[in-house]
């Protein structure tokens, strides 16, 4: 069986309490916890991501973080750049994101964590 991994980044509130919900749920050695601003995805593993999110890399970027506003706002970008993007500033993915097996949602509220559990 596979561990729930949850791409977390713990100085954010949300991912700090959907990370709790998950560990209240799952076994400890089950839970693998990725602080993905220190061990971003790679390309393969965003796209993966994606795939198991449903959604396209434009819903899973945080618009209003500075480096977007500066560098990215306002431009058109293909999917791969969307990605190529989000691996090079990790800052932009949103969080957190926990995946099980062929599935994964964004704890957004944290309570989404709880329908994949």
């Amino acid at each position: 069986m596979s561990k729930v991994k949850v791409y977390h980044n713990p100085r954010c509130g949300k991912s700090r309490n959907s990370l709790k919900l998950v560990q209240e749920q799952i076994p400890e050695d089950e839970v693998e916890i990725i602080k993905y601003l220190e061990t971003p995805p790679s390309r393969a593993e965003l796209k993966s991501i994606l795939g198991k999110l449903g959604i396209k890399a434009e819903e899973l970027i945080r618009e209003n973080e500075q480096v977007w506003k500066e560098s990215y706002k306002g431009k058109s970008f293909s999917e791969d750049e969307l990605v190529e993007i989000m691996v090079e500033n990790p800052i932009l993915i949103e969080r957190p994101i926990v995946v099980k097996g062929n599935k994964a949602v964004i704890g957004r509220p944290p309570e989404n964590v709880l329908g994949i559990l």
